[in-house]
C-alpha cells in the first residue's frame, strides 16, 4: 500500500515508529498521516526504555532541522542510538553542529559538486550501461539488487574507494544500517555490525594511508589534508568521516532508483509520459525523491526547553523528524499519495534542509537522471513479477526485493 486511501486512520496507541522490523510489513504512511491529523508532536513511550518525540508536519520539521542552536546532532541522527547515543558524535559531519560542521563541510562539498560529477557523465553513463546489461535478457530482474551498485558508479572514483572492492560495498553498508534485516544479518545485530565495521575500516585504513603518502584527487585526500579548525584530522577522525559518507551515499541513492521503477511498473501510464517527453527526466528524479525519501526520519538531542506546534519539550529530550511524513503532507503537495513525474512545484526534504543538506546531492541527482534517461530510451515498460520485499529499518526506506520484467522497445538493445 502506498498510502492512505480517503481519510483512513489508525488509533494512536497501535502506532510503533520505532520498530524496525514493522517497516518490512506495515504501511507506515497510515500512521504518519494519522499523527499529523490528530497528533503532529507526538510522544512513544517505550517500556523501560527511554521516550521519544515524533515530528511529522513539514513546516515543524523544517524549523526543526534548520535551528542547529536548539537541535544537536552530536547525540546522534538514528533512532537507533537514541538510549546511548553514537559513539561517532562531534567526530564526523552528520553527528557535529556549527562551528566544526562547516570546517568539514566546506571543503567536502566542493569535491562532490555537480561540476565535479558533469565532468565524470560520460564514463558514468557508460558504467550504468554495463550495470543495466541483466535487463536487455528479456527474463525477470531483481532491480532492487542491481540498483546496489548505483552509487559507486558515481561517487566511487570521488569518495577515492578503490574499484576492487566496489561490488563488496553493498553488503557492508547496509549491514552497517539494517542489522536486523534477514538479508543482511551475520547471526546477532552485534555480530552483523562487529562485521560490518570490521570490513570497511580495514578498507578505509589502507586508503587512509596511501593518501597520507601519495596524496589524490579525492574526498579521502582532502579530509587527510584538511584545516579543521587550525589542526589536522587523525586517522581515527578521517576514517570515521570516510564511514560516514559512503554509508550515506550507498544507503539511499539505490532506494531512490528502486522505488522510482517500482513506481514505474504500478504507474505504466507516468512511465509513458516521461519517455515521450526526455525533459520530464530530471522532475520524474525530483518526484522519486519526495516518494522515496530514502531516509525516514532525522533524530536530534534538545539543548534547551523548545516548543512545537504548541507542545512544550524539555532540554535532552529526543526528537526525531519525519522527512517521509514530510514529504506526503497534504498541506504542501496536491495527491501527495499519487507519483506525478511532472509534479511542480515539488519542495521535497529528501536531501534534508539547512546546515546539513546532503553533499552528496548533486551526485545522486546527477546518476539518477543518467538512470531515467537511459531507461527511458531502452525499456517501454517494467512489468511486475513478484512480490516486493522492504528492509527492516526505521531509518532507511528501502527494497531487499524488486522483481520485475523490463520490456525492451522496439529497435532497442544493449550498448556499451
Amino acid at each position: 500500500m502506498t498510502g492512505p486511501k480517503g481519510h483512513e486512520r489508525v488509533s494512536l496507541d497501535s502506532i510503533d515508529l520505532f520498530d524496525p522490523h514493522r517497516y518490512r510489513t506495515h504501511p507506515q504512511h497510515l500512521d504518519w498521516a494519522t499523527l499529523r491529523a490528530e497528533s503532529p508532536v507526538w510522544r512513544q513511550e517505550r517500556p523501560g526504555r527511554p521516550a521519544f518525540w515524533n515530528v511529522t508536519r513539514y513546516d515543524a520539521v523544517r524549523a526543526m532541522i534548520k535551528d542547529t542552536g536548539s537541535y544537536s546532532s552530536t547525540h546522534g541522527n538514528v533512532l537507533d542510538v537514541a538510549e546511548g547515543g553514537d559513539s561517532a558524535g562531534g567526530y564526523t559531519m552528520p553527528l557535529m553542529d556549527p562551528p566544526s560542521h562547516g570546517w568539514l563541510r566546506g571543503p567536502s562539498i566542493r569535491t562532490m559538486s555537480t561540476l565535479v560529477v558533469r565532468r565524470r557523465e560520460e564514463e558514468i553513463r557508460a558504467r550504468l550501461r554495463r550495470m543495466l546489461e541483466p535487463c536487455y535478457d528479456g527474463g525477470v530482474v531483481d532491480i532492487a539488487g542491481i540498483m546496489l551498485h548505483l552509487p559507486m558508479l558515481a561517487v566511487g572514483e570521488i569518495l577515492g574507494i578503490p574499484e576492487s572492492v566496489w561490488p563488496d560495498i553493498p553488503a557492508w553498508t547496509m549491514s552497517g544500517v539494517a542489522p536486523e534485516d534477514p538479508v543482511y544479518s551475520a547471526g546477532t545485530t552485534e555480530r552483523t555490525l562487529r562485521k560490518a565495521h570490521y570490513q570497511l575500516f580495514a578498507m578505509f585504513s589502507e586508503v587512509i594511508a596511501d593518501r597520507r603518502r601519495n596524496p589524490k584527487d579525492d574526498l579521502i585526500s582532502v579530509l587527510v589534508g584538511l584545516d579543521f579548525g587550525g589542526r589536522g584530522l587523525d586517522d581515527h577522525e578521517v576514517l570515521l568521516n570516510c564511514y560516514s559518507m559512503v554509508m550515506g551515499a550507498n544507503t539511499t541513492t539505490p532506494y531512490v532508483a528502486s522505488h522510482l521503477v517500482a513506481a514505474m511498473a504500478e504507474r505504466p501510464e507516468a512511465w509513458r509520459l516521461v519517455r515521450a517527453d526526455p525533459r520530464l527526466a530530471s522532475s520524474c528524479v525530483e518526484e522519486a525523491l519526495r516518494w522515496a525519501t530514502p531516509t525516514n526520519h532525522l533524530m536530534r538531542k534538545t539543548t534547551r526547553d523548545v516548543e512545537i506546534e504548541g507542545v512544550k519539550i524539555g532540554e535532552g529530550e529526543i526528537v526525531c523528524a519525519w522527512l517521509a511524513s514530510a514529504n506526503r503532507d497534504e498541506q504542501y503537495f496536491d495527491d501527495p499519495y499519487e507519483f506525478k513525474p511532472d509534479r511542480k512545484p515539488n519542495p521535497h526534504m529528501a536531501f534534508s534542509i539547512g546546515p546539513h543538506y546532503c553533499i552528496g546531492g548533486p551526485a545522486a541527482r546527477a546518476v539518477l537522471n543518467v538512470m531515467v534517461e537511459e531507461l527511458a530510451a531502452d525499456f517501454e515498460a517494467f512489468e511486475p513479477a513478484g512480490e516486493v520485499e522492504h528492509l527492516a529499518s526505521n531509518f532507511i526506506n528501502g527494497l531487499t526485493r524488486l522483481p520485475v520484467r523490463p520490456r525492451l522497445a522496439p529497435g532497442a538493445g544493449a550498448r556499451s
